[in-house]
Protein backbone atom coordinates (compact mmCIF):
# COMPACT_ATOMS: atom_id res chain seq x y z
CA UNK A 1 0.00 0.00 0.00
CA UNK A 2 1.38 3.40 -0.97
CA UNK A 3 0.29 6.99 -0.42
CA UNK A 4 0.37 7.56 -4.18
CA UNK A 5 -2.14 4.74 -4.67
CA UNK A 6 -4.46 6.20 -2.01
CA UNK A 7 -4.20 9.62 -3.67
CA UNK A 8 -5.20 7.96 -6.93
CA UNK A 9 -8.14 6.18 -5.29
CA UNK A 10 -9.36 9.43 -3.75
CA UNK A 11 -8.84 11.44 -6.93
CA UNK A 12 -10.92 9.06 -9.06
CA UNK A 13 -13.25 7.90 -6.27
CA UNK A 14 -12.36 4.23 -6.78
CA UNK A 15 -13.75 3.01 -3.45
CA UNK A 16 -17.03 1.38 -2.51
CA UNK A 17 -19.80 3.80 -1.54
CA UNK A 18 -21.34 5.04 0.69
CA UNK A 19 -18.48 6.03 2.99
CA UNK A 20 -18.45 7.33 6.58
CA UNK A 21 -15.92 8.96 8.84
CA UNK A 22 -14.47 6.78 11.62
CA UNK A 23 -16.97 8.35 14.01
CA UNK A 24 -19.92 7.43 11.76
CA UNK A 25 -20.66 10.60 9.75
CA UNK A 26 -21.88 10.16 6.17
CA UNK A 27 -19.58 11.72 3.53
CA UNK A 28 -20.74 12.95 0.13
CA UNK A 29 -17.93 14.08 -2.13
CA UNK A 30 -19.01 16.93 -4.39
CA UNK A 31 -15.42 17.54 -5.52
CA UNK A 32 -12.31 15.70 -4.35
CA UNK A 33 -10.24 18.87 -4.80
CA UNK A 34 -7.17 19.60 -6.91
CA UNK A 35 -4.10 17.39 -6.52
CA UNK A 36 -1.27 19.42 -5.05
CA UNK A 37 2.21 18.33 -6.16
CA UNK A 38 3.96 21.01 -4.09
CA UNK A 39 4.34 21.41 -0.33
CA UNK A 40 1.13 21.36 1.71
CA UNK A 41 -1.99 19.18 1.87
CA UNK A 42 -2.43 16.65 -0.95
CA UNK A 43 -5.74 18.00 -2.29
CA UNK A 44 -6.80 21.62 -2.17
CA UNK A 45 -10.27 23.19 -2.32
CA UNK A 46 -12.20 19.96 -1.89
CA UNK A 47 -15.99 20.29 -1.62
CA UNK A 48 -17.55 17.81 0.81
CA UNK A 49 -20.92 17.40 2.51
CA UNK A 50 -20.55 15.59 5.86
CA UNK A 51 -23.83 14.84 7.69
CA UNK A 52 -25.54 17.63 5.72
CA UNK A 53 -22.84 20.15 6.69
CA UNK A 54 -20.99 21.66 3.73
CA UNK A 55 -17.20 21.79 3.94
CA UNK A 56 -14.73 23.45 1.56
CA UNK A 57 -11.08 22.95 2.37
CA UNK A 58 -8.11 20.65 2.00
CA UNK A 59 -7.74 16.86 2.17
CA UNK A 60 -4.59 15.09 3.40
CA UNK A 61 -3.82 11.47 2.44
CA UNK A 62 -1.69 9.04 4.46
CA UNK A 63 -1.23 5.28 4.62
CA UNK A 64 -1.42 5.47 8.43
CA UNK A 65 -2.98 8.13 10.62
CA UNK A 66 0.26 8.26 12.60
CA UNK A 67 2.03 9.52 9.46
CA UNK A 68 0.38 12.86 10.24
CA UNK A 69 2.50 13.06 13.39
CA UNK A 70 5.60 11.58 11.76
CA UNK A 71 5.46 14.22 8.99
CA UNK A 72 5.21 17.07 11.49
CA UNK A 73 1.73 18.27 10.46
CA UNK A 74 0.64 18.65 14.11
CA UNK A 75 2.86 21.72 14.43
CA UNK A 76 2.29 23.12 10.94
CA UNK A 77 -0.44 25.77 10.69
CA UNK A 78 -0.49 25.19 6.92
CA UNK A 79 -2.59 22.09 7.62
CA UNK A 80 -5.23 23.81 9.78
CA UNK A 81 -7.54 24.00 6.76
CA UNK A 82 -7.62 20.20 6.35
CA UNK A 83 -11.28 19.18 6.52
CA UNK A 84 -10.74 15.44 6.00
CA UNK A 85 -7.86 13.11 6.77
CA UNK A 86 -8.02 10.09 4.41
CA UNK A 87 -6.03 7.03 5.54
CA UNK A 88 -5.80 3.28 4.98
CA UNK A 89 -4.94 2.34 8.55
CA UNK A 90 -6.40 4.44 11.36
CA UNK A 91 -3.77 3.75 14.00
CA UNK A 92 -3.64 7.06 15.93
CA UNK A 93 -5.61 10.14 16.92
CA UNK A 94 -4.14 13.32 15.46
CA UNK A 95 -4.64 17.04 15.94
CA UNK A 96 -4.25 20.15 13.86
CA UNK A 97 -1.80 22.84 14.94
CA UNK A 98 -4.74 24.76 16.47
CA UNK A 99 -5.61 21.78 18.68
CA UNK A 100 -8.71 20.56 16.81
CA UNK A 101 -9.02 16.99 15.52
CA UNK A 102 -9.67 16.57 11.78
CA UNK A 103 -12.40 14.22 10.63
CA UNK A 104 -10.95 10.93 9.37
CA UNK A 105 -12.00 8.59 6.59
CA UNK A 106 -10.45 5.11 6.80
CA UNK A 107 -10.51 3.56 3.32
CA UNK A 108 -9.45 0.07 4.36
CA UNK A 109 -12.95 -1.38 4.44
CA UNK A 110 -14.04 0.50 1.30
CA UNK A 111 -11.29 -0.76 -1.03
CA UNK A 112 -11.96 -3.96 -2.94
CA UNK A 113 -9.28 -6.62 -2.83
CA UNK A 114 -9.60 -6.91 -6.59
CA UNK A 115 -8.52 -3.27 -6.98
CA UNK A 116 -5.56 -3.72 -4.65
CA UNK A 117 -4.49 -6.91 -6.44
CA UNK A 118 -4.85 -5.24 -9.84
CA UNK A 119 -2.69 -2.31 -8.73
CA UNK A 120 -0.01 -4.67 -7.39
CA UNK A 121 -0.04 -6.64 -10.61
CA UNK A 122 0.19 -3.81 -13.13
CA UNK A 123 2.97 -2.09 -11.17
CA UNK A 124 5.05 -5.27 -10.93
CA UNK A 125 7.76 -6.22 -13.39
CA UNK A 126 8.51 -9.80 -14.42
CA UNK A 127 11.57 -10.60 -16.52
CA UNK A 128 11.99 -6.93 -17.39
CA UNK A 129 8.45 -6.38 -18.68
CA UNK A 130 5.46 -4.66 -17.15
CA UNK A 131 2.40 -6.82 -16.59
CA UNK A 132 0.15 -4.26 -18.28
CA UNK A 133 1.77 -4.90 -21.68
CA UNK A 134 -0.28 -8.05 -22.15
CA UNK A 135 -3.50 -6.08 -21.58
CA UNK A 136 -2.79 -2.96 -23.62
CA UNK A 137 -4.99 -4.18 -26.47
CA UNK A 138 -7.99 -4.00 -24.13
CA UNK A 139 -7.90 -0.21 -24.33
CA UNK A 140 -10.32 1.43 -26.76
CA UNK A 141 -8.31 2.63 -29.80
CA UNK A 142 -9.45 6.25 -29.40
CA UNK A 143 -8.18 6.30 -25.80
CA UNK A 144 -4.82 4.79 -26.71
CA UNK A 145 -4.39 7.14 -29.67
CA UNK A 146 -5.21 10.14 -27.50
CA UNK A 147 -2.69 9.04 -24.88
CA UNK A 148 -0.01 8.48 -27.51
CA UNK A 149 -0.59 11.95 -28.95
CA UNK A 150 -0.04 13.39 -25.48
CA UNK A 151 3.12 11.31 -24.99
CA UNK A 152 4.44 12.43 -28.38
CA UNK A 153 4.03 16.12 -27.55
CA UNK A 154 5.75 15.51 -24.19
CA UNK A 155 8.62 13.84 -26.02
CA UNK A 156 9.05 16.68 -28.52
CA UNK A 157 8.83 19.28 -25.73
CA UNK A 158 11.57 17.48 -23.80
CA UNK A 159 13.85 17.49 -26.82
CA UNK A 160 13.00 21.15 -27.37
CA UNK A 161 14.95 22.03 -24.20
CA UNK A 162 18.19 21.12 -26.00
CA UNK A 163 17.13 23.22 -28.99
CA UNK A 164 16.38 26.25 -26.80
CA UNK A 165 19.70 25.90 -24.97
CA UNK A 166 21.65 25.87 -28.23
CA UNK A 167 19.51 28.68 -29.65
CA UNK A 168 20.40 30.85 -26.64
CA UNK A 169 24.08 29.99 -27.04
CA UNK A 170 23.81 30.88 -30.74
CA UNK A 171 22.14 34.20 -29.87
CA UNK A 172 19.05 33.33 -31.86
CA UNK A 173 20.87 32.19 -34.99
CA UNK A 174 18.90 29.39 -36.58
CA UNK A 175 21.63 28.19 -38.97
CA UNK A 176 24.16 28.02 -36.13
CA UNK A 177 21.65 26.25 -33.90
CA UNK A 178 20.95 23.73 -36.68
CA UNK A 179 24.70 23.16 -37.13
CA UNK A 180 25.24 22.51 -33.41
CA UNK A 181 22.14 20.35 -33.10
CA UNK A 182 23.07 18.19 -36.08
CA UNK A 183 26.53 17.71 -34.59
CA UNK A 184 25.05 16.78 -31.21
CA UNK A 185 22.97 13.99 -32.71
CA UNK A 186 25.64 12.90 -35.19
CA UNK A 187 27.50 11.71 -32.13
CA UNK A 188 24.69 9.41 -31.13
CA UNK A 189 23.82 8.82 -27.50
CA UNK A 190 27.41 8.01 -26.48
CA UNK A 191 29.33 10.81 -28.20
CA UNK A 192 26.72 13.57 -28.30
CA UNK A 193 28.61 15.86 -25.90
CA UNK A 194 32.08 15.66 -27.49
CA UNK A 195 30.51 16.12 -30.95
CA UNK A 196 28.72 19.23 -29.72
CA UNK A 197 31.96 20.53 -28.18
CA UNK A 198 33.71 19.85 -31.48
CA UNK A 199 31.13 21.87 -33.42
CA UNK A 200 31.46 24.74 -30.96
CA UNK A 201 35.24 24.72 -31.38
CA UNK A 202 35.00 25.27 -35.15
CA UNK A 203 33.03 28.22 -36.46
CA UNK A 204 30.46 27.15 -39.05
CA UNK A 205 31.53 30.03 -41.31
CA UNK A 206 35.13 28.82 -41.19
CA UNK A 207 34.07 25.41 -42.49
CA UNK A 208 31.98 27.04 -45.21
CA UNK A 209 35.12 28.79 -46.47
CA UNK A 210 36.48 25.40 -47.59
CA UNK A 211 33.24 23.68 -48.61
CA UNK A 212 34.84 22.83 -51.96
CA UNK A 213 37.66 21.02 -50.17
CA UNK A 214 36.17 18.19 -48.05
CA UNK A 215 39.62 16.86 -47.14
CA UNK A 216 40.58 20.17 -45.54
CA UNK A 217 37.28 20.33 -43.67
CA UNK A 218 37.86 16.79 -42.43
CA UNK A 219 41.40 17.70 -41.37
CA UNK A 220 40.06 20.69 -39.45
CA UNK A 221 37.37 18.64 -37.69
CA UNK A 222 39.60 15.64 -36.94
CA UNK A 223 42.28 17.94 -35.58
CA UNK A 224 39.86 19.94 -33.44
CA UNK A 225 38.49 16.62 -32.18
CA UNK A 226 41.93 15.84 -30.78
CA UNK A 227 42.20 12.74 -32.99
CA UNK A 228 45.30 13.78 -34.96
CA UNK A 229 47.77 13.70 -32.09
CA UNK A 230 50.69 11.28 -32.21
CA UNK A 231 52.56 9.48 -34.98
CA UNK A 232 50.81 7.91 -37.99
CA UNK A 233 52.13 5.52 -40.62
CA UNK A 234 49.34 5.86 -43.22
CA UNK A 235 49.62 8.69 -45.72
CA UNK A 236 46.05 9.93 -45.24
CA UNK A 237 46.16 10.73 -41.50
CA UNK A 238 49.66 12.21 -41.96
CA UNK A 239 48.30 14.52 -44.68
CA UNK A 240 45.36 15.50 -42.44
CA UNK A 241 47.76 16.11 -39.56
CA UNK A 242 50.00 18.40 -41.65
CA UNK A 243 47.05 20.34 -43.03
CA UNK A 244 45.52 20.77 -39.58
CA UNK A 245 48.78 21.87 -38.00
CA UNK A 246 49.11 24.67 -40.56
CA UNK A 247 45.51 25.74 -39.94
CA UNK A 248 45.90 25.52 -36.16
CA UNK A 249 48.88 27.84 -36.15
CA UNK A 250 47.40 30.27 -38.67
CA UNK A 251 44.01 30.52 -36.95
CA UNK A 252 45.05 30.03 -33.32
CA UNK A 253 42.80 26.99 -32.90
CA UNK A 254 42.54 24.96 -29.71
CA UNK A 255 41.32 21.34 -30.02
CA UNK A 256 39.12 19.55 -27.52
CA UNK A 257 40.53 16.63 -25.55
CA UNK A 258 40.71 13.45 -27.61
CA UNK A 259 40.03 11.25 -24.59
CA UNK A 260 36.41 12.49 -24.55
CA UNK A 261 35.53 10.26 -27.49
CA UNK A 262 34.13 6.82 -26.77
CA UNK A 263 34.85 3.85 -29.05
CA UNK A 264 34.18 1.02 -26.63
CA UNK A 265 30.92 -0.93 -27.07
CA UNK A 266 30.05 0.96 -30.27
CA UNK A 267 29.47 -0.61 -33.63
CA UNK A 268 32.49 0.28 -35.81
CA UNK A 269 30.19 2.14 -38.22
CA UNK A 270 29.36 4.48 -35.30
CA UNK A 271 32.98 5.20 -34.36
CA UNK A 272 33.67 8.95 -33.98
CA UNK A 273 36.20 8.83 -36.84
CA UNK A 274 33.54 7.62 -39.29
CA UNK A 275 30.89 10.03 -38.03
CA UNK A 276 33.25 13.03 -38.18
CA UNK A 277 34.20 12.24 -41.78
CA UNK A 278 30.51 11.93 -42.72
CA UNK A 279 29.73 15.19 -40.91
CA UNK A 280 32.54 16.92 -42.82
CA UNK A 281 30.94 15.86 -46.11
CA UNK A 282 27.51 17.02 -44.94
CA UNK A 283 28.93 20.46 -44.09
CA UNK A 284 30.57 20.67 -47.52
CA UNK A 285 27.64 19.38 -49.55
CA UNK A 286 24.81 21.28 -47.87
CA UNK A 287 25.56 24.87 -46.91
CA UNK A 288 22.67 26.79 -45.34
CA UNK A 289 21.25 23.48 -44.11
CA UNK A 290 18.53 25.03 -41.95
CA UNK A 291 17.12 27.16 -44.77
CA UNK A 292 17.17 24.25 -47.21
CA UNK A 293 15.50 21.82 -44.82
CA UNK A 294 12.91 24.44 -43.86
CA UNK A 295 11.79 24.55 -47.49
CA UNK A 296 11.51 20.75 -47.66
CA UNK A 297 8.34 19.04 -46.45
CA UNK A 298 8.78 15.65 -48.12
CA UNK A 299 10.42 13.01 -45.94
CA UNK A 300 12.35 11.38 -48.80
CA UNK A 301 13.83 14.74 -49.81
CA UNK A 302 14.85 15.41 -46.21
CA UNK A 303 16.60 12.07 -46.02
CA UNK A 304 18.56 12.92 -49.16
CA UNK A 305 20.37 15.69 -47.28
CA UNK A 306 22.01 12.97 -45.20
CA UNK A 307 23.00 10.75 -48.13
CA UNK A 308 26.65 11.39 -47.32
CA UNK A 309 29.67 9.10 -47.40
CA UNK A 310 32.91 9.10 -45.41
CA UNK A 311 36.17 9.74 -47.28
CA UNK A 312 37.71 6.96 -49.39
CA UNK A 313 40.28 6.20 -46.70
CA UNK A 314 37.48 4.90 -44.48
CA UNK A 315 36.39 2.34 -47.07
CA UNK A 316 38.71 -0.15 -45.35
CA UNK A 317 39.37 1.64 -42.02
CA UNK A 318 37.42 2.45 -38.87
CA UNK A 319 40.39 4.03 -37.09
CA UNK A 320 43.62 5.62 -38.29
CA UNK A 321 46.41 3.14 -39.13
CA UNK A 322 44.15 0.13 -38.55
CA UNK A 323 43.14 -1.36 -41.93
CA UNK A 324 40.16 -3.67 -42.18
CA UNK A 325 39.81 -6.62 -44.54
CA UNK A 326 36.32 -5.56 -45.56
CA UNK A 327 36.22 -2.82 -48.18
CA UNK A 328 33.03 -0.77 -48.63
CA UNK A 329 31.73 2.80 -48.60
CA UNK A 330 30.73 4.12 -45.18
CA UNK A 331 27.39 5.75 -45.99
CA UNK A 332 25.16 7.41 -43.44
CA UNK A 333 22.61 4.65 -43.06
CA UNK A 334 18.87 5.11 -43.33
CA UNK A 335 18.45 4.39 -39.62
CA UNK A 336 20.99 7.04 -38.67
CA UNK A 337 19.43 9.59 -41.04
CA UNK A 338 15.96 8.90 -39.65
CA UNK A 339 17.33 9.19 -36.11
CA UNK A 340 18.85 12.60 -36.85
CA UNK A 341 15.60 13.89 -38.33
CA UNK A 342 13.61 12.58 -35.36
CA UNK A 343 15.95 13.87 -32.68
CA UNK A 344 17.35 17.03 -34.25
CA UNK A 345 15.24 18.37 -37.09
CA UNK A 346 11.75 17.69 -35.72
CA UNK A 347 12.30 19.47 -32.36
CA UNK A 348 14.17 22.30 -34.12
CA UNK A 349 11.27 22.80 -36.54
CA UNK A 350 8.82 22.62 -33.62
CA UNK A 351 10.69 25.29 -31.64
CA UNK A 352 11.03 27.44 -34.75
CA UNK A 353 7.24 27.38 -35.15
CA UNK A 354 6.77 28.26 -31.47
CA UNK A 355 9.31 31.08 -31.63
CA UNK A 356 7.97 32.85 -34.71
CA UNK A 357 4.34 32.07 -33.90
CA UNK A 358 3.65 29.85 -36.93
CA UNK A 359 1.52 26.81 -36.07
CA UNK A 360 2.16 25.33 -39.50
CA UNK A 361 5.76 24.46 -38.61
CA UNK A 362 4.74 22.76 -35.36
CA UNK A 363 2.16 20.71 -37.25
CA UNK A 364 4.73 19.94 -39.96
CA UNK A 365 7.13 18.63 -37.31
CA UNK A 366 4.53 16.23 -35.91
CA UNK A 367 3.46 15.17 -39.40
CA UNK A 368 7.06 14.25 -40.24
CA UNK A 369 7.04 11.80 -37.34
CA UNK A 370 3.83 10.29 -38.71
CA UNK A 371 5.50 9.80 -42.09
CA UNK A 372 8.81 8.37 -40.86
CA UNK A 373 9.29 4.66 -40.27
CA UNK A 374 9.21 3.55 -36.63
CA UNK A 375 12.43 3.00 -34.72
CA UNK A 376 13.42 -0.54 -33.85
CA UNK A 377 14.82 -0.84 -30.33
CA UNK A 378 14.33 -2.82 -27.15
CA UNK A 379 11.35 -0.66 -26.13
CA UNK A 380 9.39 -1.05 -29.36
CA UNK A 381 10.23 -4.75 -29.47
CA UNK A 382 8.96 -5.21 -25.92
CA UNK A 383 5.58 -3.64 -26.69
CA UNK A 384 5.44 -5.51 -29.97
CA UNK A 385 5.53 -8.77 -28.02
CA UNK A 386 2.38 -7.55 -26.29
CA UNK A 387 0.66 -7.03 -29.62
CA UNK A 388 1.25 -3.29 -30.03
CA UNK A 389 2.95 -2.78 -33.39
CA UNK A 390 4.43 0.62 -34.23
CA UNK A 391 3.51 1.96 -37.64
CA UNK A 392 5.38 5.28 -37.51
CA UNK A 393 8.10 7.19 -35.70
CA UNK A 394 5.34 9.11 -33.93
CA UNK A 395 4.23 5.90 -32.22
CA UNK A 396 7.76 4.69 -31.45
CA UNK A 397 8.62 8.08 -29.92
CA UNK A 398 5.46 7.91 -27.82
CA UNK A 399 6.46 4.45 -26.58
CA UNK A 400 9.95 5.69 -25.68
CA UNK A 401 8.38 8.52 -23.68
CA UNK A 402 6.04 6.07 -21.99
CA UNK A 403 8.91 3.76 -21.05
CA UNK A 404 11.35 6.44 -19.88
CA UNK A 405 9.00 8.79 -18.03
CA UNK A 406 6.27 6.48 -16.78
CA UNK A 407 7.20 2.78 -16.74
CA UNK A 408 10.80 3.23 -15.56
CA UNK A 409 9.62 5.51 -12.74
CA UNK A 410 6.62 3.32 -11.84
CA UNK A 411 4.24 6.18 -12.63
CA UNK A 412 1.45 3.71 -13.41
CA UNK A 413 -1.07 5.95 -11.68
CA UNK A 414 -0.28 8.83 -14.05
CA UNK A 415 -0.51 6.57 -17.08
CA UNK A 416 -3.67 6.34 -19.18
CA UNK A 417 -3.15 2.59 -19.59
CA UNK A 418 -2.89 2.08 -15.83
CA UNK A 419 -5.90 4.33 -15.23
CA UNK A 420 -8.05 2.36 -17.66
CA UNK A 421 -7.06 -1.03 -16.28
CA UNK A 422 -7.78 0.04 -12.70
CA UNK A 423 -11.10 1.63 -13.68
CA UNK A 424 -12.19 -1.73 -15.11
CA UNK A 425 -12.42 -3.23 -11.61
Amino acid sequence: MTEAFLQYVWRYQLYDKPVYTVDGRFIRVVSCGTLNRDAGPDFQNAHLVIDNVEWIGNVEIHVKSSDWIAHGHSSDCGYNNVVLHVVYDDDAQVRLENGQMPLTLCLQKYLSQALIDKYSRITSVTEGEQQCISEVQLLPPFMLNSFFERLLVERVEEKATTVRRLLDESRGGWEQTCYLLMAHYFGGRVNALPFELLAKSVDMRLLARWKDNPTRVEALLMGQAGLLDGYFTDDYPRALQADYEALRQALGLKPIDGYLWKFYCLRPSSFPTIRISQFAHLVCEVSGLFSKMLQTVDVDHLLQFFNQTASNYWDNHYQFDKPNTRHFKKHIGDMQAVSIIINAWVPLLFVYGQTIGKQQYKEQAIELLNQLKPEANRITRKWSRGGLECRSAAQSQALIQLENNYCANRRCLDCQIGYFLLKKI
